[in-house]
């Protein structure tokens, strides 16, 4: 993959994968995908001098491709860590998708009006909170609820990434955030451990403990403990994952979205093949009704909610 001069990537972290697969399941009609990114490109759009990582270039023409590719009809484009709170290449995608994207921003707790304004105007429809010590260095907590209550009129929700084990001590500071909330990757369990004990049941707990608490059932390539799947006949990759996100699907299927994390940065051990992914949906949410919410129905209402 191509980078700008001074920026080049973190070595050991892989490039996304260039030539993935055709899904053998069909997506439903309208399909989101709930979780990706666009990275620079750096020549463009620089990366913060803050990152902890540098990521090799993924553009927006290329998202809108592998969208086109697998089968998704809209992208929910996710601010990326190693740019900080500098918006511009997400809202560069936004412009250019047409409507057919919506975004998550980062932006700091003194952001001006004008910024959230023209940030709600170009698509934004909420603002992420990362507490991935490896990642980011979190904000005070009560800069963030300040930030909450400066989104608040536009209705936007917050999106919380956290990994299982630092639940316990995040858990009450979350549900006092006056907004709904999406947790990302089913907060990073440990899948080597039983879908039915206790760190996962009390992640459980927490989206019991609110009914506006969402959560995307993603990242198998990231969650997985047995590695990466072999192209079997089935195509059934990431089997040690099934069990978390089928749970998180059955009980919570109005509040669960799913996205494929393209272009999937800091990984080290594989790379997954996209098609291969979109074919691990089936397996979490085996019926069309499922699907339908998991894909279409659920991401429409929280990001196009005029659609009708």
């Amino acid at each position: 993959m191509t980078m700008a001069p001074g920026f080049e990537k973190t070595p050991g972290w892989l490039d996304w994968y260039a030539d993935p697969s055709r899904p053998r399941f069909r997506l439903p009609e309208g399909a989101v995908d709930a979780h990706c990114h666009v990275f620079g490109p750096g020549a463009e759009f620089p990366y913060a001098p803050e990152r902890k990582y540098t990521p090799c270039d993924a553009s927006k023409d290329q998202l809108f491709a592998l969208r086109d590719h697998l089968g998704f009809a809209r992208n929910i484009v996710v601010q990326a860590t190693c740019h900080g709170t500098d918006n511009r290449a997400m809202l560069d995608a936004l412009r250019a998708s047409g409507g057919r994207a919506r975004g998550v921003a980062t932006v700091r707790p003194d952001v001006p009006d004008e910024e959230l304004r023209e940030l709600h105007e170009a698509g934004v429809r909420g603002v992420r909170f990362n507490f991935v010590k490896r990642l980011v260095d979190a904000a005070p907590r009560q800069d963030l609820l300040d930030l909450v209550g400066r989104i608040a009129p536009y209705g936007w929700h917050v999106v919380v990434y956290f990994e299982a084990a630092d639940l316990p001590g995040l858990r009450e500071f979350l549900l006092s955030v006056p907004a709904p909330l999406v947790v990302d990757h089913m907060g990073r369990p440990d899948t080597s451990e039983d879908p039915d004990g206790p760190e996962f049941e009390a992640f459980l707990d927490f989206m019991r403990a609110r009914p506006d608490v969402w959560c995307k059932v993603t990242c198998p390539e990231r969650l997985t403990v047995s590695g990466p799947p072999a192209l079997d006949g089935e195509r059934a990759a990431y089997r040690d994952v099934v069990p978390f996100a089928r749970r998180v699907v059955g009980e919570f299927p109005d509040r669960v979205l799913w996205g494929t994390d393209w272009p999937h940065p800091n990984l080290v051990s594989h790379m997954p093949d996209d098609g291969l992914l979109v074919d691990f949906i089936p397996h979490i949410a085996p019926s069309p009704d499922l699907q339908h919410r998991l894909l279409v129905a659920n991401p429409m209402r929280l990001y196009w909610p005029d659609a009708g």
